[in-house]
């Protein structure tokens, strides 16, 4: 009969080779576990994945294994509950881009890092382009559609009265669901920063009195020209017009009081026509910006060149011929509108 000293060891040896057997056991789980949490997801390519209102991460996981992405949905289940990650999720997109992990995913959920869109307004473009590049832009929640720009600019409380140039001109950045509203708003918030900014930056004396004003000066300076460097020139020439009561004769200011009728000619009808946008018939500057003028126009309408110009002529590869006197002005015409060589 086997002594008790050596059934207790027996026992003790059992129960020790056990725990051994178990805390190996566990360990090996932890590692693998480990292991499986920080390997790349099977992606190959980029997917955009939406975690809708109200998800657990539980089911976030069995809808990530669904889709063939994750092998071990158990695993991320578990580690979101011992990181106490459950309650962080946040609901939106993710764009999940291969070699992304399991533990880097549960982090990018957790931390709302949603799928940010991007949408550009352009220098030039008008309010009605404006609008119809939001809402053709994905993602975007339409609540405006079928106003007109006057009921818009009124019911997101803009500034200025028209509607016409009072958004910056910029590539903003936001989330699916983003309203309209909100894109206009930013974008006009932008347009008051910028505006105000150049304005207390403005030459000692100009020919108008308020950023308003300036703002319409530098949307025709937007439309005239697309050479940066010339910015200042025709500002300065509209200046100098303004200061010396000459008529800007600006081309663009025209085609905008044309509207859908612009067919790409403007004729001798059209250089006739009485419009508050015609300023080969109208003194001063039209009533309202034409376009979106972005920052290097605007700080140009307030702070031209000091030189002499009064007239400028397209020479045919989108710069600019400037003149000081009518009859340099024509000789620039016949060289560069009419093909005429100089004498």
């Amino acid at each position: 009969m086997m002594p008790l000293f050596w059934k207790t060891r027996s026992l003790w040896l059992w129960l020790l080779s056990g725990a051994v057997i178990s805390a190996l056991l566990i360990a090996s789980f932890l590692v693998r576990a480990w292991e499986q949490l920080n390997a790349p997801l099977n992606l190959s390519s980029s997917v955009v994945f939406e975690v809708s209102a109200g998800a657990s991460l539980s089911r976030v996981a069995d809808e990530l294994a669904g889709n063939g992405w994750l092998d071990y949905p158990l695993i991320f289940t578990l580690w979101s509950r011992i990181t106490d990650s459950d309650g962080l999720l946040q609901a939106g997109e993710y764009q999940l881009d291969p070699p992304i992990s399991a533990i880097q995913l549960l982090s990018k959920l957790t931390s709302g890092e949603v799928k940010q869109y991007q949408l550009t307004l352009v220098e030039g473009w008008t309010f009605t382009q404006a609008l119809n590049a939001i809402w053709s832009s994905p993602g975007i929640t339409a609540t405006l559609a079928g106003q007109g720009g006057a009921a818009i600019a009124e019911s997101l409380a803009f500034r200025f009265t028209h509607p016409e140039g009072q958004l910056f001109p910029d590539t903003y950045f936001y989330t699916r669901g983003t309203t309209d509203r909100e894109v206009l708003q930013r974008a006009h918030r932008r347009l008051l920063e910028i505006l105000d900014e150049t304005w207390e930056r403005r030459a000692g004396a100009l020919p108008f009195n308020s950023p308003y004003e300036a703002l319409i000066l530098a949307s025709i300076v937007e439309k005239e020209t697309a050479v940066p460097d010339e910015r200042r020139q025709i500002a300065g020439v509209f200046i100098r017009r303004l200061e010396q009561n000459m008529r800007l004769q600006s081309d663009p200011t025209v085609i905008y009081g044309m509207g859908s009728r612009f067919d790409g000619n403007i004729d001798r009808e059209a250089l006739n026509e009485v419009t508050p946008y015609n300023t080969y018939r109208v003194n001063g500057l039209p009533p309202s910006p034409i376009a979106l003028a972005g920052r290097e126009a605007i700080l140009a309408s307030v702070n031209p060149d000091t030189a002499d110009a009064l007239y400028f002529v397209s020479r045919g590869d989108g710069s600019h011929q400037f003149s000081a006197t009518l009859e340099e002005h024509n000789a620039a015409v016949r060289r560069y509108q009419l093909g005429e060589q100089p004498l």
